[in-house]
């Protein structure tokens, strides 16, 4: 198409700056004669220089340009736009300016460059990939602005490509972990999130996702003893061999898998498009065996241990961060398993560790909200089935979970040491409950009772203090009140421990060993410990006769049988637990136990259920 197509407007054209309209030769008007016209001759003459002027730098002009009409086909263009391309100038004349920069697979870009053209936007400025004609890339920043006074544009299009590829090593080392050259943190996130992104996977692909993550068994060690450039060198190693392995996976499978390091000996594999939990148990598996292969590093030889956590799900509803978070549990739980394995991520499993994590955070206020009640459960005297004392368990009433029995929380109360705190409370209610009981049955011989200690309580707090002043402050006398320790708690103790328990003692508390028979059971230990009461572990007495006409294991009687006449001989009394049936309470009655605990008698009640037992006909035996 002519440039000069009638109903045109004049064709003018910036210069740089776009300061200058240029005016073709066929458009000047004719410079009439006389004095007038001379002056106008002299007019044009200068114009026309001008004109000249500006399509020599339009045609020197290093800048790549091309005129363009309205539209959207190119008028001219100079030589530095035609070296560009790797073509001539007369090549480009009349070509769609649009199909030059190449803006149809930019929807965006191509948008934008129509509202130029029809005088609705006074620019547009984009960065496109061109072709050269010897097939080489050009990455160029396209801008396109109208001629002033003119229905034309110029397109401008600088050569940026040594710009982007500075831009893109840059981006390699910002993304890519120095030592190992494996993609890093920051890359690593980047492709996963791109991964979840739903176009990713609604328009094709298994629409799943799976990772794993791991670290390397005792890395430290290896730093320490070795240096960390011997630390180094085997990360690399490491990086390698992973490679491989997801190489090999995704080969087979027709994908590809990204290796990065995330910091540290910490690595992960993401899968996309996975296939489902087996594909992700098979590389776990052969990951774990190519690291467990000794490397050999500058003629040191090493052999390592990986842990590895393994997520496999739906990419839809999935996030970057709640997949990172699971897969840190499934790795700890690795770890806690054993190390040098790999274990899937497991929703009832996690679901308990977010339970106990919630009970963690919310222990130390429901102390001071009141949540926490005592039940008691009766101590029975074997010989005439009489109360003669309690056992204060507690309860926690959440307001979320409901009641929760101890073994819930009391671990997570020993972690944190809240236990101390909770503790403290549970002593002072159990005495001051044991206190109300002997004033409001004065002629009834008092209750004594039995509460739980912790041996944290023994180092993190003064607990021969605390039980001083609460005996005081409640009134309950000292024989009254028991304290129950765990076996594995009580045996080797030594220093502070020991001490607290030979104050306690002094003082008249009653020291009892629960549980007695699961860890060391060294009776002549105890003999040299201020203990007075043993409670056998309940596993004893279900071994039993029952009453429902099955064998009892003799093995189990005839322990339980020496122990009891090695505790008495030692001074100490015991007490069976978990006594469920009228012939467990014989059989202990005849070995000579002096107590029994159990649901045979009652389970854990409220204070005023006990209240009701003081005095009253002796429990069933």
């Amino acid at each position: 198409m002519s440039a000069h197509t009638e109903g045109r407007g004049p064709a003018t054209v910036a210069a740089p700056g776009g300061a200058h309209p240029l005016v073709t030769e066929s458009q000047q008007p004719a410079a009439p004669s006389g004095t007038a016209g001379s002056a106008r001759s002299r007019h044009g003459r200068s114009a026309g220089k001008q004109l000249g002027d500006y399509r020599a730098a339009f045609n020197a002009s290093e800048l790549a340009m091309a005129l363009v009409d309205h539209e959207g086909l190119v008028v001219s263009a100079n030589d530095a736009l035609a070296a560009l391309l790797g073509t001539e100038p007369d090549a480009l004349r009349s070509r769609p300016a649009a199909d030059l920069v190449d803006l149809a697979p930019d929807g965006r870009s191509l948008l934008a460059y129509g509202e130029v053209l029809n005088g609705r936007s006074p620019r547009l400025r984009c960065t496109r990939r061109l072709k050269h004609a010897d097939g080489h890339p050009v990455w160029a920043e396209v801008t396109v602005v109208p001629v002033p006074g003119s229905r034309r544009l110029l397109l401008s299009v600088a050569d940026i490509s040594d710009r982007r590829e500075l831009q893109s090593r840059l981006r390699h080392l910002q993304m890519h972990d120095p030592v190992t050259r494996l993609p890093n943190r920051a890359l690593f996130f980047e492709r996963l999130s791109s991964a979840l992104d739903p176009s990713s996977y609604e328009h094709g692909g298994t629409g799943r996702i799976g990772l794993c993550y791991l670290d390397l068994d005792g890395f430290k060690a290896v730093n320490d003893t070795l240096g960390h450039r011997m630390g180094d060198r085997l990360l690399t190693a490491v990086a390698s061999r992973l490679t491989e392995c997801a190489d090999r996976d995704g080969q087979a499978r027709g994908g590809t898998h990204l290796v990065a390091r995330l910091g540290g000996d910490e690595f992960a594999v993401l899968v996309e498009d996975s296939t489902g939990t087996e594909q992700l148990a098979d590389l776990a598996r052969s990951v774990l065996a190519a690291l467990q292969q000794p490397f050999d590093l500058s003629g040191q030889r090493l052999s390592v241990s990986a842990s590895i956590g393994v997520v496999e799900r739906a990419a839809e509803g999935t996030t970057a961060t709640g997949l990172m978070q699971d897969a840190d549990t499934t790795l700890y739980w690795a770890k806690a398993d054993g190390k040098a394995r790999w274990t899937f991520f497991d929703p009832e499993r996690n679901a308990h560790r977010m339970t106990r994590q919630a009970l963690s955070s919310t222990l130390r206020p429901a102390v001071e909200r009141g949540e926490f009640t005592l039940e008691y459960q009766p101590l029975v005297c074997m010989a005439d089935g009489a109360v003669r004392g309690v056992e204060a368990l507690v309860r926690w009433q959440h307001p979320q979970f409901g009641t929760l029995a101890p073994n819930r929380f009391i671990g997570i109360a020993e972690e944190d040491g809240s236990i101390v705190q909770l503790g403290r409370w549970i002593l002072r209610t159990a005495c001051r409950q044991a206190r109300t009981w002997e004033l409001g049955h004065p002629a009834a011989p008092p209750l004594f009772v039995s509460v739980n200690v912790a041996v944290r309580q023994l180092w993190d707090s003064d607990l021969v203090a605390d039980v001083a002043g609460i005996l005081d402050e409640t009134g309950l006398a000292p024989h009254l009140l028991q304290l129950e320790l765990t076996e594995s708690a009580v045996m080797g103790s030594a220093g502070r421990p020991l001490q607290v328990l030979r104050a306690l003692s002094e003082m008249g508390v009653r020291i009892a060993i629960d549980d007695f028979g699961t860890g060391y059971s060294n009776l002549a230990y105890l003999s040299r410990l201020p203990v007075s009461v043993l409670k056998l572990d309940g596993s004893f007495v279900r071994g039993f006769r029952y009453d429902d006409g099955t064998h009892p294991n003799p093995a189990d009687e005839t322990i339980v049988e020496a122990m009891v006449e090695l505790a008495h001989r030692l001074g100490l009394t015991v007490t069976a637990e978990c006594v469920e049936t009228s012939g467990q309470a014989e059989r202990l009655r005849r070995i000579g136990c002096d107590t029994g605990q159990g649901w045979l008698y009652s389970r854990a009640v409220a204070p005023d259920r006990i209240a009701g037992m003081i005095g009253a006909s002796p429990l069933a035996v």
